[in-house]
């Protein structure tokens, strides 16, 4: 073998290693875009901002959990169709909890968009689980 062929033979693995290094930082930098984009958003959201700013009722948000929430999550929170929520509140900080819940993002959960006061409470609720 030539020099010539053993270079020509290892081009391709070249060509791919920097086609996948390509691809991998383009994703980085969507991903970065992506995070500059959704955070600052989220913090601007008026009901997000507005449910922030409030004083929850752990009573209260177990009474709408029950109502609105346990027939998939179980009425301790345990996870039926939807997953067990003990913990959530350190697996999620308070803007992703009320995004998750307002936008429905995970089928089957549906949408749900209570008044301010009312997440405010659930998030209390939340809180209150071990």
């Amino acid at each position: 073998m030539t020099p010539a062929t053993v270079a020509g033979e290892h081009q391709p693995i070249a060509q791919r290693r920097g086609l996948v290094v390509a691809l991998a930082t383009l994703a980085a930098v969507a991903c970065i875009l992506l995070v500059m984009v959704l955070l600052p958003a989220a913090r601007s959201d008026p009901y997000t901002r507005q449910t922030l700013a409030l004083s929850g009722s752990a009573t209260d948000g177990g009474r709408l959990f029950r109502l609105n929430c346990a027939g998939c999550h179980g009425l301790a929170a345990q996870g039926l169709v939807g997953p067990d929520l003990h913990g959530v509140d350190r697996r999620k900080n308070d803007r992703q909890l009320i995004q998750q819940v307002v936008s429905g993002r995970t089928p089957p959960m549906p949408s749900f968009q209570p008044e301010p006061q009312a997440m405010a409470d659930l998030l209390a609720f939340l809180h209150s689980l071990p």
